[in-house]
């Protein structure tokens, strides 16, 4: 099975990512400030704005990932 583990290492990947660091925001970021950011680089990397750039697609997923980590004060670090 090593397609199942080629994919293993990467999902860790994305759960050790710097969320704030997606985000382009400080760790001391306000509410406010992380909407703001979300919603620029949503609409920057948005799937329909960029329907042939599938690096767009998955920025735009790890954008909003970020976004309902930090959005959620129980989540938030």
């Amino acid at each position: 099975m090593p397609g199942s583990k080629s994919n293993s290492p990467k999902k860790g990947d994305e759960k050790r990512r710097d969320f704030y660091e997606v985000l382009g925001v400080e760790k001391s970021a306000s509410e406010s400030q992380i909407k703001n950011s979300y919603r620029k680089l949503a609409m920057k990397y948005h799937p329909d704005k960029n329907p042939s750039d599938h690096t767009a697609a998955e920025k735009f997923k790890e954008v909003s990932i970020a976004y309902a980590v930090l959005s959620d004060p129980n989540k938030r670090r």
